[in-house]
């Protein structure tokens, strides 16, 4: 037997191709040219980068970096009447029920007071009548200290609430109703509770001066009292 014995299926060679052909039935090997990734048409939506295998979120919607009054950031400062509109409804909320009760318990006092004088006009000499007209004095009188704690404590508490949904939402009920929010001049977002409470704070650097900072925003070129200035927030219109 021999090699080139049509009849021997053991020492058949594999017939040979032309010169860099690839092989047949098979990928193409080192040295033979490879496909050219196919690019995407001009204008043709690009798809998301990936990394990692896993392709990048996009973006929440919202305020990004950069200073209030600048591209893609709140621009419209609110007016200085829309603020003090605000302040006032604010005061009228939180002082409602402590001026109410505030009133009940000058109306005692003032009763309980013109009671004790009647009693000793007409009591005289009786020990027992006057005896009976101080307990009654004693006893409005304890009952006056005790609303006007409750009035501090509502008014404390309505402080509280007001200055908890400023800094969580930038709006209190006064800024809600007049269309305006409190931000953070550096990013636009709200200011959050320490912010806000520090900058209630400053708000005694406004008073002084016949309440120069609080005149202020008539001029200033971001409608910014003192305390705005120095804890970095503006107030503007609510988008």
């Amino acid at each position: 037997m021999s090699f080139g014995d049509p009849n021997n299926p053991y020492g058949q060679q594999p017939p040979q191709g032309p010169y860099g052909a690839a092989p047949q039935g098979g990928q193409p090997g080192y040295g033979y040219p490879q496909q050219a990734p196919q690019q995407q048409p001009y204008g043709a939506p690009q798809q998301p980068a990936q990394y990692g295998g896993y392709p990048q979120q996009q973006a929440a919607p919202g305020y990004g970096y950069g200073q209030v009054g600048m591209a893609g950031m709140p621009t419209a400062f609110a007016s200085w009447g829309a603020r003090v509109g605000a302040a006032l409804l604010d005061g009228l909320i939180v002082g409602a029920v402590p001026l109410i009760v505030g009133i009940i318990s000058i109306i005692i006092g003032a009763s309980a007071n013109s009671d004790a004088h009647s009693a000793v006009s007409s009591c005289g000499s009786d020990i027992n009548c006057l005896q009976d007209a101080q307990s009654s004095a004693q006893g409005s009188a304890g009952i006056v200290i005790i609303l006007s704690l409750v009035a501090w404590a509502c008014a404390i508490a309505g402080g509280i609430v007001i200055l908890v949904k400023e800094g969580k939402t930038g709006q209190t009920p006064g800024k809600k109703a007049l269309g305006i929010r409190l931000v953070r001049e550096m990013n636009g977002q709200v200011p959050g509770f320490g912010l806000a409470l520090g900058r209630r704070f400053c708000h005694f650097l406004d008073t002084p001066l016949c309440g120069l900072g609080y005149w202020w925003p008539l001029w200033d070129e971001k409608n910014q009292t003192f305390a705005d200035k120095v804890v970095g927030t503006v107030v503007v219109r609510a988008q």
